[in-house]
């Protein structure tokens, strides 16, 4: 899955436990009709992605989104959803993707035409 849209936060690396885990947590606003402020979290090796961003700049992340079960102290079943982003580039700017293309009075036509050439496609 993808989100995209522009880094509202990008918070710090955090370290926790004795394993050294790893966690970095950023807020996405989307690009919608009703705008949504998404955290995603970025774990381990993926927390150095956010290195290279900054907030304001326009990104598409992909995400997975990851679900936990966990059992109270009264024996009720409680869940957890989080979404964990894995990779980040800028966001394409609306319109197109890359260079604009050239306007359709440049391209020429062709009047060699060859009838005696073998028509080979498959369609």
């Amino acid at each position: 899955m993808e989100i995209t849209g522009k880094i509202k936060k990008i918070d710090e690396t955090k370290t926790f436990g004795a394993s050294g885990f790893r966690k970095r947590e950023m807020v996405v606003t989307t690009n919608e009709q009703y705008p949504q402020p998404l955290m995603v979290e970025f774990v381990q090796d993926k927390c150095d992605l956010l290195n290279n961003y900054k907030v304001g700049q326009d990104v598409k992340v992909s995400i997975n989104l990851r679900g936990r079960e966990w059992i109270n102290p009264q024996g009720e079943a409680v869940y957890f959803n989080s979404i964990q982003g894995w990779r980040i580039e800028a966001a394409q700017p609306e319109g197109g993707a890359g260079a604009p293309s050239a306007p359709i009075e440049s391209f020429k036509t062709t009047v060699d035409i060859d009838d005696n050439e073998p028509d080979d496609l498959p369609f």
